[in-house]
């Protein structure tokens, strides 16, 4: 497929109208009917309705396809323009609120750095497309198992950080006195479904065995001060690295027991890295060798 068609089918199915795609990518109105029809008959399907513009079932099941096809297009692109380019001495760093631990912290440069904080999963393609040098992603893991990282571009992955997690309670609770707690002991707690500042639900409910973790509210945002704000105030539960829950204001920070989980830390970079990303590299993980990224779980 022509994947300029592609593109342009994709921007026209998110923007829902024809008008719109073509005033985005700069096209008449006329060219844009013309790729979607030319995509169509070399697929042999109608990918859109016209009135409402909406997917077809073949069109929706082509948007499958074809997000992770433009973005690994776009990754390809900037890996080759990334060894053409002259080396940079800065570098911009793409991370997760809780991805800045202690130990990453520690061996920042005094300067030449630009701290991007994203949604977990835009960051493997933050770094695929160059839009980051180095990506910090992070979550709940068995010791020493690697994160699932979405399968974006050729990757290569260092685990830098380990460390326990614990369950942010307000003062008053009554679990708050706990020496430690049991995951399944919490199936019935209200917790907050923070996925993108703290450790996200969903990962919990895999390591509960699938038990159920109910989500009082649920927090769209990176800001982790707002979260432990709202553990603070009652509104739920929320598991963070150790080093994150402790010396809240108003919380207690219990040691979780079981299931035996810690807080990996993992960074990320497409190709030879430049002279400022290396050097971090270098610092956080020494001369060990990073491991490429394959489909999630092949790593």
């Amino acid at each position: 497929m022509d994947p300029h068609l592609l593109r342009t089918f994709v921007t026209v199915a998110r923007l829902a109208s024809f008008s719109e795609a073509a005033r985005e990518l700069g096209y008449t109105q006329s060219a844009v009917s013309q790729h979607i029809a030319a995509l169509e008959q070399d697929l042999g399907a109608p990918l859109l309705t016209r009135r409402p513009v909406t997917p077809t079932t073949a069109g929706e099941r082509l948007l499958e396809h074809a997000g992770p096809l433009l973005l690994r297009l776009d990754a390809a692109r900037a890996d080759v323009a990334r060894m053409a380019a002259a080396p940079q001495h800065g570098l911009t760093l793409a991370t997760t609120p809780t991805g800045l631990g202690p130990a990453v912290l520690a061996a920042l440069p005094p300067a030449g750095v630009t701290v991007r904080v994203l949604a977990r999963a835009e960051i493997p393609a933050a770094v695929a497309t160059g839009t980051a040098d180095l990506g910090l992603v992070d979550g709940p893991a068995a010791p020493s198992d690697p994160l699932r990282l979405p399968d974006v571009a050729p990757l290569t992955t260092h685990g830098v950080a380990e460390e326990p997690v614990s369950v942010l309670l307000p003062t008053g609770h009554p679990l708050a006195g706990r020496a430690g707690l049991r995951l399944g002991d919490l199936a019935d707690a209200r917790w907050l479904d923070a996925p993108d500042a703290a450790l996200p639900l969903a990962a919990l409910r895999a390591a509960n065995g699938g038990g159920a973790l109910r989500s009082a509210l649920r927090y769209e945002g990176t800001d982790l001060h707002t979260v432990t704000a709202l553990a603070a105030a009652g509104h739920g539960l929320v598991l963070l690295p150790r080093s994150a829950a402790i010396a809240v204001p108003g919380t207690t920070a219990v040691p979780l027991t079981a299931p035996r989980l810690v807080h990996r830390t993992e960074l990320l970079h497409g190709g030879a890295p430049g002279p400022a990303a290396a050097e971090l590299v270098r610092r956080l993980v020494g001369g060990g060798e990073g491991v490429s990224s394959g489909p999630p779980g092949e790593r």
